[in-house]
């Protein structure tokens, strides 16, 4: 049976009450929590995979996916606030709608985490590389700084960096909490400058045509700036720290969603109305997929002869302010994204090793990934698994088609947990909701519809991968996880206390996706 299993709610809930937490944050600080956790990667990163999908169009782009983001976090706030417990959306569904949708939840997860920080890593070396051929003058080979879809043959410096954090994560390193806050002000800095330097220079010629590739252009380049909003669902799981969180979560949630995504239009408009956003074409005046072997070509042909397209750039911010005549604040913003980045991919691995854990801890898992270093007293096993899969995304792969496989894990699920609510309001009614989704026939279903329409807008290539994957984890449930699965088995222990979970190595970054958001 498809809903069977379910994992108790009162249960789950037993310890969650004896941690109930002070209510001190009103709107204001919701607000700025949602900002802090929301800007970020994503604009530094897919502005260029953005341009090429839908050119001056993705503007427009922006307010769609902010405006499904809002809907899909108002969902996601309810749950928050009644489950405030360990697992998160993958707890969720296990005590709605059972195991098997939990198991596979927690295993499209997977690619919203592990796939995100191949994603950032890219991002992370393109900035990086860009920042020392323009200060010192160097021609790092292609070879060795892309991958083989994007002309080269690996990517090493984003293997590198993976492989960092990946020893950082198991050593278990602890940064400072003013260190953290350092970080963001640096990237919110940065993107402030460049909004201050490129939109008084704007030429409105630059947004014509504004949509070169029609409205599913426009629907493509909304499913992959998704991954620009990652972290809203931050402000979702403070729901519990709230006062008047009935007010308060909706002004949070919809005012940072849409303060940001006046930021990210300012900042798509100063790329835009400078250097100008259209696709490029190849030579018979057929669009070209981002992250291909085909454009890769028909950028290398465009650099010989001369012009160049912001479409093409691995830093695409930092390229445009070079070609505005502002080279050196261009290179010191590749140097806020080479600084900040590495601690959203150490966030994001984080991430995926806590919902490992916790999905051993159920018996999904075997148990050696709940198995913690005796002397490090972090997952080390599932950290070095996870880091490799990691490096070996980055290496090979361009940023834009990590970051829809990443898009198409969230997608899932955060429709998972719409679908939850509205199955909890019928099934539980009289529970108590510290915070109840505004008019959630309406709300649910539309933050349904408007993941699945995301999910649909990515390239065809992303669905199949996501299809195999799901396929991939059924195969793994009935061979394994089923018959192991303490529920299964009777045993309805809960440790959602978060008793033998390792503690986080460094507190929640307001730039990364928090696991806090989907796992912690």
């Amino acid at each position: 049976m498809i809903f069977g299993r379910v994992k108790p709610l009162d249960a789950i809930l037993a310890t969650a009450e004896k941690k109930s937490l002070h209510r001190s944050l009103g709107a204001f600080q919701l607000t700025m929590l949602g900002i802090g956790a929301v800007i970020g990667t994503g604009i530094f990163v897919l502005t260029a995979e953005a341009a090429q999908k839908a050119g001056p169009g993705m503007m427009l782009s922006f307010v769609i996916a902010g405006f499904v983001c809002a809907v899909a976090a108002l969902c996601y706030a309810e749950m928050a606030a009644m489950v405030p417990v360990s697992g998160s959306a993958y707890t969720y569904s296990y005590a709605v709608m059972g195991e098997l949708v939990a198991w596979m939840v927690g295993w499209a997860l997977i690619l919203e985490y592990a796939v995100a920080a191949g994603a950032v890593s890219v991002g992370w070396s393109g900035y990086v590389v860009g920042l020392l051929e323009h200060t010192f003058s160097m021609d790092i080979p292609d070879l060795l700084t892309r991958g083989p879809f994007d002309g080269g043959m690996v990517n090493l410096p984003a293997m590198l960096i993976a492989a960092l954090v990946t020893w950082l994560l198991v050593i278990g390193t602890k940064e400072s909490a003013t260190v953290n806050a350092v970080l963001v002000a640096i990237k919110v800095s940065a993107l402030t400058l460049f909004i201050v330097l490129s939109v008084p220079v704007m030429n409105m010629d630059g947004f014509t045509p504004f949509a070169p590739l029609g409205f599913s252009g426009i629907s493509a380049a909304a499913a992959s700036i998704f991954f620009a909003y990652v972290g809203f669902d931050a402000v979702s799981t403070a729901a519990e720290e709230t006062k008047n969180p009935q007010r308060n979560m909706p002004i949070g949630l919809i005012g940072s969603l849409a303060i940001c995504t006046v930021f990210y239009m300012l900042v798509a408009a100063g790329v835009i109305g400078t250097v100008g956003a259209q696709p490029v074409y190849g030579p018979g005046g057929e669009a070209l997929a981002p992250g291909s072997t085909a454009l890769s070509q028909q950028c290398a042909a465009l650099a010989a002869a001369g012009t160049e397209a912001v479409t093409c750039s691995k830093e695409a911010l930092a390229w445009t302010l070079r070609e505005i005549g502002w080279p050196q604040i261009g290179n010191l913003l590749g140097l806020a994204a080479g600084l900040a980045l590495p601690s959203v991919i150490l966030m994001m691995m984080f991430g995926q090793t806590r919902i490992f854990f916790v999905m051993s801890r159920d018996g999904l898992l075997p148990a050696m990934f709940s198995k913690v270093h005796p002397t490090y007293r972090t997952p080390h096993v599932i950290t070095i698994l996870t880091g490799i899969f990691v490096a070996l995304f980055a290496a090979f792969f361009p940023v834009g088609i990590l970051a829809d496989i990443s898009n198409s894990g969230t997608l899932f699920a955060f429709a998972a947990v719409s679908i939850a609510v509205m199955v909890l309001r019928k099934t539980d009614a009289n529970r108590v909701r510290p915070f109840r989704t505004p008019a959630i026939m309406v709300t649910a279903p539309i933050a349904i519809l408007g993941c699945l329409y995301l999910f649909w807008s990515l390239g065809v290539e992303t669905k199949l991968m996501f299809v195999g994957w799901a396929a991939v984890g059924l195969v793994v449930y009935f061979a394994y996880s089923r018959s192991r699965s303490h529920v299964g088995r009777g045993i309805l222990d809960t440790h959602e206390d978060d008793a033998g979970i390792p503690p986080l190595p460094v507190p929640p970054l307001p730039g990364a996706h928090t696991p806090g958001g989907q796992d912690a």
